[in-house]
Formats: C-alpha cells, structure tokens, sequence
C-alpha cells in the first residue's frame, strides 16, 4: 500500500513515511492509493476489539511487520480503557449510541491517538529516522488533551499543542494545562481553531524554518485528523458498532445501517466513509454540524464558504470553519484528480471560498442543530430513558431526528457518541 498527496499525486510515501510526516510537503493530505475490500462482512464477525483493529490496520499498514503491528494494537487497546470492549454500543429511544469516550481523557479521539504514539515510534524505526520529531498539533478542545495523553513522556518526541484561548471549555483547558511528561506544550492563542490550524500549517510548509530543526536533529510530524496514522485507527470503531448489532441479531447480514457523526474537522465520518468503501453496509452518513454549519451548506450546495464568522457554542469541538478532511473526500468524489484539489484549496485559501457545480453524493446527508435543539434533545433522552448525552452527541441525536422525519427512513442507525457528559461524572 502506497499513499498519494491530494494535491500531487507523483509525491508518494509508505503509510510508515506518511505517519511521520502528518502532511505532504506540497501542503496536501496522504490517501491510500486504493482502498482496500472486505468481501464478506462474516469474517469479521467473531472478532474482539483487538484482533478486528488487526484485520483493519494490516490492509493499509502494509510496511509494518505483523508482529509489530500486534504489539502497537495490544499496548493501545489495554485496561487504560474502562469498557472491556473498548466501545461500547448501546441502545437508547431505538437508537445505537456507539460511545467512543471510555479511553483515558473520556473523548473519542483517545480511540486513534492512543495508538499513533506506537505507530510513529515504529514508523521512525522502520524508515531509520535518527532525529526526535516534534509533533505539532491545533485542538478545538479534545485532540490536545487525547495528544498530550497519549505522547506524554514518549521517547523521542516532543509534543505541543496550540488552542484557542477562549474557544475550548473550562474542563478542557484544565485537562490540556495540567498535564504531566517532560516533553509536552500547551500553548493558548489568540483567535480560533481555524486560526491555530493555520499557523501549523504554516510550519509545516515553512521550508526555512524545517531546516532549521533539521539541523538541531529534529523533524515535524502532526497528532491531528489530517495524520493518516489518526485516521486508519477509527475505522474500527464503525466496524466494531455493525458487527456488535449482528451479533445481537438487531440486523441481518449485509443489512444496511446509518451512521450519524457529529463532525468538525470531518475526519470521524471520513473515517465511517472510508470503512462504506472498503464494505461496510451502510445506506447514509448522516453529517451533523452545530451552529457551524459549514459542512451542511456545502453538502446541501456545493458552495464551501469561510467567510462567516465563528460561533462559540456549547459543543466547542465542533466550532471549526475550516474542515479539512474535507480535502480527502474531494479528492475522491474528483477522480482523484489532484490539479482540481489544488486550485480548490488555493481558491479557499485567497478567497476564503469555492463551489463544486453539480455537486452531488448520496453517501452523505447534512443537518445542523442549533443551541435551543441540542438543550431540548438532552432534556429529552434524560427524562424518558435517563441517558445523558454530552452536548456534542446531543447535535448528532437531533440532526439524525430530523433526517428520519424527512426521509421516513427507518433503518437501524448508529449514532457517534463522542464524550462522556461531564456534568455526569463530576
């Protein structure tokens, strides 16, 4: 397996490069080269946790040794996660949560970053990397605290976060600040996500200044989504949620379902994107936004437009305006067609706008919930079955409650459930 930037497909890395690295040099994001089938979902089905992380990972992670690949996934995958089956799906007003948040900072994002540390670690090995590499990260709120977590006194790295100052909640930045290991940074900025996603990655693309680091023996890499080394990992999860609803009979084999992702960044329903297209049955990915809700107009439209400005809401991890997974997708809905990304992500970056004329895909369904829904949908599932949803799996459970009132659609959906309810545990 081989991987392509987004934006120039004659730069070409293995997944073991394309982990260091984070981001192409040519500012693009890796994708595998092709995506690799799964042909009968009963394969899988007997599978724990563990070994179906191994089925998945081993067909993009083609230049690890299997062993190594093992030992990354059991040192991940261990008793730092309460559930026994790391996610755990459960079932609530005839819906699946699949809640992610059972991991060491009670987010989903310890699902993949409590496994990059290993796969970079392995990736620096196998690509005879003797320079420490730094890993520079921007955070709406749950990436940094996952990060610091999972690289905390990791040797041979080093570790800093940038969030936005006044942009996360009080409990995250308490969580960011107060974390412990010699080698990790937390840095509050000035701005937005947007605004410290932006200044990364104008390091990542400041020739003069990598350079430098070179030469005190240092390289870059990236803990965020647009880290193919994040990505693969969360594909397990959505796999995990199907086959745990086969088993308990709730489906029929190669019964198709919906997944419903509260997104930002788009790199956890890319995820769900990426496991459709390697076989998993899945009819729609539904798009949930918050107040944000730059995704839905570009679903909805084809027009991507920036120019607008940030809302604070009560579930920061999705006040971004610059989502970009969203890269990965294009590329793939083009034909792969890196010319067509890189004029589209100039077009956004000059113009702070672009448009896709007859845009269309029928794998996604965009909504958005606004501040009163999510209060009332809390409420809701609170007071009739007593399960209390974080604020970010509240946009999810009301987007996907407006999806089936439009479409009637009654098929068995898994909803992403992203952090525990704070306000439950403290």
């Amino acid at each position: 397996m081989i991987y392509h930037s987004t934006r120039n497909k004659n730069i070409v890395v293995q997944s073991s490069e394309a982990i260091i690295k984070g981001i192409s040099d040519d500012g693009g994001l890796f994708v595998p080269e092709v995506i690799p089938s799964i042909d009968d979902i009963n394969i899988l089905k007997d599978m724990d946790y563990k070994d179906l992380a191994y089925e998945i990972m081993g067909r993009f992670l083609t230049d690890f040794d299997s062993e190594v690949l093992k030992r990354c996934i059991d040192n991940a995958y261990d008793d730092k996660f309460l559930a026994n089956d790391i996610a755990s799906l459960v079932e609530v007003d005839g819906l699946f949560f699949l809640e992610l948040y059972h991991g060491p900072t009670l987010a989903f994002k310890d699902m993949a970053l409590s496994i990059l540390p290993y796969l970079l670690k392995e990736s620096m090995k196998i690509q005879g990397i003797k320079e420490d590499v730094v890993i520079l990260t921007a955070t709406s709120g749950d990436t940094g605290k996952a990060a610091l977590e999972g690289f905390a006194n990791v040797d041979r790295t080093k570790i800093i976060v940038f969030y936005p100052k006044d942009g996360v909640s009080e409990i995250q930045e308490k969580q960011m600040i107060t974390q412990e290991g010699d080698n990790t940074f937390v840095v509050g900025i000035k701005g937005n996500f947007d605004d410290a996603q932006n200044g990364v990655k104008r390091i990542f693309n400041d020739d003069e200044l990598i350079g430098q680091l070179k030469r005190k023996n240092y390289v870059l890499s990236s803990a965020n989504s647009i880290n193919i080394g994040r990505l693969i990992p969360q594909m397990v999860y959505y796999f995990h949620g199907y086959l745990e609803l086969l088993r308990r009979g709730k489906i029929k084999t190669d019964e198709k379902i919906n997944i419903v992702v509260p997104t930002g960044n788009f790199g956890n329903i890319l995820a769900a994107y990426y496991s459709k297209l390697m076989g998993l049955p899945v009819k729609k990915l539904v798009c949930a936004s918050n107040e944000n809700k730059i995704l839905t107009d570009f679903i909805n439209t084809g027009v991507y437009d920036k120019r607008r400005d940030l809302i604070l809401t009560s579930s920061p991890s999705m006040d971004i305006l610059v989502s970009s997974n969203l890269e990965r997708l294009l590329y793939h809905l083009s034909g792969e067609d890196d010319s067509f990304i890189e004029n589209k992500m100039r077009e956004l970056s000059q113009n702070g706008y672009y448009e896709i004329s007859n845009f269309e895909t029928n794998d996604f369904y965009g909504g958005y919930s606004n501040e009163d829904e999510v209060n009332e949908s809390i409420n809701k599932l609170f007071v009739n079955y007593n399960y209390l949803m974080d604020t970010h799996t509240a946009v999810a459970y009301n987007v996907y409650d407006k999806y089936k009132i439009k479409t009637q659609d009654n098929s068995k959906s898994i909803i992403s459930s992203s952090f525990i309810c704070y306000r439950s545990r403290y």
